[in-house]
């Protein structure tokens, strides 16, 4: 039976499209909590929203959040994350939904990634090529994670909780220079994968987990990701879609490659 939720004018509700992004990043708490979910019930269409600059974000903010956006979801056989003005979105929900310390995260993240960028590269995040914003994403990337599992393993052992166990290296070939770490991310979204099913808390407020401070660029990630598998090109482009869906069918075929159905209606 499904379980899943709609607005009234029968689109997948915010709140289901948010637990479905966060599977793909582990099934884990989105930072911004209910506050995030407000903040997408609020956001203006996107004519409007292409011709505003939401709160203190500059024009030249939000084309900086494109490309990391475009580095994280590149335009492949299908467009991109700029495509999709995804800088626009994160710079939206930044404003209208995380609090004053989270966005004071955020804002610094972006002067930090761009000095990252200067002192591995001596160009800026934007003047650098693809290859070179890729490297540096991947190494933020093992970062991020490393500081989400660190403060993981903390809150368990403050609730009594045993610690989660790494799975056993499999003896499987690593990439060099951590090439696919951080792959395209609309791989995430293959059919089987759906996030739909096994994610766990979705959303929760800043007071309620611990006091930890989050990595900023897992909030990057976590926006850019909402941000273009919400989209329009995200849902029509990057998935498959059909606007009024026919009859149920659980045992689709599915061929190895072919990308995912966009949950809908």
């Amino acid at each position: 039976m499904s379980t899943e939720t709609h607005d009234d004018d029968g689109l997948l509700s915010r709140r289901e499209a948010i637990r479905r992004v966060s599977a793909m990043l582990g099934g884990v708490a989105f930072i911004g909590g209910t506050s995030l979910l407000t903040a997408c019930e609020q956001a203006p269409p996107p004519a409007q929203r292409a011709s505003t600059t939401p709160g203190q974000f500059t024009a030249d903010d939000i084309a900086y959040l494109d490309e990391i956006a475009e580095t994280i979801l590149p335009a492949t056989k299908t467009p991109g994350a700029k495509a999709a003005k995804t800088g626009a979105f994160m710079a939206l929900m930044v404003t209208d939904s995380y609090h004053p310390d989270e966005q004071r995260i955020f804002r610094d993240g972006m002067k930090q990634l761009d000095d990252a960028s200067r002192k591995a590269n001596n160009a800026s995040f934007m003047a650098a090529t693809p290859q070179q914003r890729l490297t540096l994403l991947t190494q933020l990337d093992r970062e991020q994670k490393t500081v989400a599992d660190a403060q993981e393993a903390a809150d368990r052992r403050r609730r009594g909780l045993a610690p989660v166990m790494a799975p056993r290296d499999s003896g499987a070939h690593q990439p060099a220079d951590g090439e696919k770490f951080l792959p395209d991310q609309r791989q995430e979204k293959a059919p089987g994968n759906d996030a739909g099913s096994g994610a766990v808390a979705v959303t929760a407020d800043s007071t309620a987990t611990t006091t930890a401070h989050p990595h900023y660029f897992r909030m990057m990630k976590e926006l850019a990701l909402l941000g273009y598998f919400t989209s329009e090109i995200g849902y029509t482009k990057a998935m498959r879609y059909i606007e009024t869906p026919g009859r149920f069918d659980p045992c689709a075929p599915y061929t190895p490659g072919e990308t995912a159905w966009a949950p809908h209606a």
